[in-house]
């Protein structure tokens, strides 16, 4: 597996650890772009802690911050980085399903 799908997995498990990120992705899935405010008027999380998570989702490229007027900046879930995990995920799945088969096999025999 190249090293940059590992990076890019490793980025977005780090960002899914928190249960405040996962809560402020959700939002995002289920109301559309959103700005940091409109996130703290959705969830028990504050502004400032809100703006601090979207920074480590920024970075991880799960969210992307698009200006809008009178300086507010509205955040936009991407896909992308989500689907390089679930791309790892399967990897290593399909290494354990060919290890468990043989084991099966060796049991069965």
């Amino acid at each position: 597996m190249p090293p940059d799908v590992e990076a890019v997995a490793e980025q977005v498990f780090v960002a899914l650890a928190d249960p405040s990120r996962r809560a402020i992705l959700a939002t995002l899935a289920s109301h559309g772009p959103a700005t940091a405010t409109d996130l703290a008027d959705r969830l028990p999380i504050t502004r400032q802690a809100i703006a601090k998570h979207l920074a480590l989702l920024s970075e991880a490229g799960l969210v992307t911050a698009q200006p809008g007027e009178r300086r507010r900046v509205r955040y936009r879930l991407r896909s992308a980085p989500m689907r390089v995990a679930q791309q790892f995920l399967a990897a290593l799945a399909r290494d354990w399903d060919g290890s468990l088969d043989a084991l099966q096999e060796h049991l069965n025999r």
